[in-house]
């Protein structure tokens, strides 16, 4: 009898909140409260026609749910995307947030958002909350390259109707961790009892959800073989399968790279045949001269196919860049052609371009016209980002050409193409 009613004394002085806690390296340039804010950006920055997008990122805290209904209430369009980064944090706030923006058929995405006005500073540090939190739009930019939205921020994820991982960005998963603290001295039993009670009272909390959720009983399985001190970042085919995000292409935004030789740059995931499986594709487009542009093609080597296809782009029926050569870096193959000033009007001018492969014919071109299905493979990507991003190039380009045309079928500042979809900055899975 005193041992029962020990137990129950030390339940009533143990207090447990789950959590997925984040790592130190996960904390890094992250707020620790939640902070939501509505994001007004240049034309097409969220997508075609989209400029306006409610940014969601930092710790998620014990008051986090109750702050983000309060701002998403009044909001009138539903249809604004909502852009995560989050290195996790209360699981139990994650849940109803996640099961509140269910019941208002949300839009998410992961994606981090930047607010120039705070560049004297950090995008966490006590002057730029103060301009996030305050009332109306905030001024900002987008981008979903090395945004994470990790822990507990994919249960939050899973709540939208609507969900996208961009090929840049990552959501990762670990097993919860139960934090509580206790007072007074009760037995070591009582305290592993409690802990494994609450453990699997999570682990049932986690089914429930996810099932409403429509998300994959594997996910569970998954999460539970992780440890709570490692991460493992979901894979393309992970994503597919589990049914988090169901698109078989994938794509980012066309999006302007500031390295030694700017460029602009877009990757598409494509779901291959076998349905079990995708295909990193990379696309930058370089400015070499006001009247000319080099657009470089990156793809995941396939074994058995160098050699054997030729790759085109297609800008509507009049312009067409052909890649006739390439090269293999790792476990890369890299086509790279000049573009004339005309070609790059025409692909800024469509609103997707055709992608096309094909086995050579005789005299080395494309033979767009076959008839077998097997020789010819074709498929859209969107411009969104393009003409934006090469107005950027052409500011700092060269006038005219001069001097010889690059032997070489790479581009200078492109000798090691880079296609990881992992952010240097996140911990390894």
């Amino acid at each position: 009898m005193f041992s029962r009613l020990l137990f129950f004394v030390a339940l009533l002085l143990i207090p447990g909140v789950l959590r997925a806690e984040e790592t130190p390296v996960q904390k890094a340039g992250f707020a620790k409260k939640l902070t939501i804010y509505l994001a007004k950006g240049p034309a097409n920055a969220c997508g075609a026609g989209c400029d306006r997008w409610i940014a969601i990122e930092g710790e998620i805290d014990r008051e986090a749910a109750q702050r983000i209904r309060t701002f998403l209430f009044p909001i009138k369009d539903r249809q604004l995307p909502i852009y995560l980064h989050s290195p996790g944090g209360n699981v139990e706030q994650s849940y109803g947030i996640a099961r509140f923006l269910r019941a208002h058929k949300a839009i998410a995405r992961v994606g981090r958002t930047i607010v120039p006005a705070c560049s004297t500073g950090t995008q966490v540090d006590a002057a730029c909350l103060k301009i996030k939190a305050a009332k109306g739009e905030v001024e900002a930019e987008l981008t979903t390259r090395n945004a994470m939205c990790v822990s507990a921020c994919a249960y939050l994820f899973l709540g939208a109707t609507s969900r996208e991982v961009a090929p840049d960005s990552v959501l990762a998963v670990h097993n919860s961790k139960l934090m509580f603290v206790v007072h007074g001295h009760p037995p070591a039993q009582v305290v592993a009892d409690f802990r494994r009670r609450e453990m699997v009272s999570a682990d049932r909390d986690r089914n429930v959800f996810l099932a409403a959720m429509g998300i994959s009983h594997e996910l569970s399985d998954l999460i539970k073989s992780v440890k709570f001190e490692d991460l493992h970042v979901l894979t393309r085919p992970e994503l597919y399968r589990f049914g988090i995000d169901t698109r078989p292409l994938p794509e980012t935004l066309w999006a302007v790279e500031k390295e030694t030789r700017p460029y602009v740059r877009k990757i598409v995931q494509q779901k291959r045949a076998d349905g079990s499986s995708f295909r990193m594709m990379e696309w930058r487009l370089f400015c070499e001269s006001k009247d000319r542009g080099r657009l470089m093609f990156v793809r995941e080597f396939e074994e058995g196919a160098a050699g054997k296809s030729t790759v085109a782009m297609m800008a509507g029926a009049s312009r067409t860049v052909a890649f006739g050569r390439s090269a293999r870096f790792g476990k890369y193959e890299v086509w790279s052609e000049a573009v004339t000033s005309d070609t790059v009007k025409a692909m800024l001018a469509a609103p997707h371009l055709q992608i096309g492969e094909s086995a050579p014919a005789t005299d080395g071109k494309l033979d767009t016209k076959s008839d077998s299905k097997s020789d010819l493979a074709t498929f859209d990507i969107d411009t969104t980002g393009l003409e934006q991003g090469w107005t950027q190039l052409l500011a700092s380009c060269p006038a005219a050409t001069t001097g010889p045309k690059p032997a070489s079928p790479l581009p200078a500042a492109a000798a090691s193409p880079s296609v990881s979809a992992v952010p240097a900055s996140s911990p390894s899975p």
